[in-house]
């Protein structure tokens, strides 16, 4: 992301406690001289790109609609001007004059070109890199899930296992009390249908 000069005005910086420092207001001085010389520079280059552009195109450069807020812009778009109108007895030097705007243009294009391309190139890696480790990351969460589902489904067959063979047992122990008791009852009335009814009577 390209840094601007409003990106330098509104910067925020957290005061330091208790600790050696600059002085705030000269921080801040030392700044707007920054801002007022990045926009002169970014003025100038706007001056340059539109009177590129009107060269290319083969019309005459148009005056600027207001004067440049500073001298320096001023005397540099004056000195294009002046190449640009010279008499058409020295055509090498608005020839040159344009051949250096045309580099320079070039030049600031191959370089925000070039700045756009590492500036993707870097995107790029870094959504490469979070992409691979957050895969790597759920195929873990997903090996570790299933390690532990495996487990459960292991511990609850086995008590599947426990409790099938405690229900036979049970019904096997039940059978054999049930029968038990049977054969006493039966026992029980075999001897009692034997005893005399005259002897039940005394």
């Amino acid at each position: 992301m390209a840094l601007t000069p409003d990106d330098v005005v509104t910067k925020q910086f957290q005061h330091v406690r208790f600790k050696e420092g600059f002085d705030p207001d000269e921080v801040d001085d030392f700044l707007d001289e920054i801002v007022v010389e990045w926009r002169k520079t970014i003025a100038e280059n706007d001056e340059l790109k539109a009177k590129l552009a009107a060269y290319e195109s083969g019309e005459t450069p148009a005056a600027p609609a207001a004067p440049a807020a500073e001298a320096p812009a001023e005397v540099e778009v004056e000195a294009v001007e002046v190449v640009a109108e010279a008499p058409a007895a020295d055509a090498a030097a608005p020839a040159a004059a344009s051949a250096g705007i045309i580099e320079l243009a070039q030049r600031l294009h191959d370089e925000h070109v070039a700045e756009g391309q590492a500036q993707r190139d870097k995107l790029i890696a870094e959504a490469q890199s979070q992409a691979a480790s957050i895969v790597a990351e759920a195929e873990a969460r997903g090996r570790d899930e299933i390690a532990r589902l495996e487990k459960e489904r292991g511990s609850l067959e086995s008590r599947i296992s426990e409790l099938r063979q405690f229900e036979r047992d049970y019904r096997s122990q039940l059978r054999t009390y049930i029968e038990s008791h049977l054969r006493d009852l039966d026992s029980t009335g075999t001897s009692s249908g034997s005893t005399p009814i005259s002897a039940v009577g005394h």
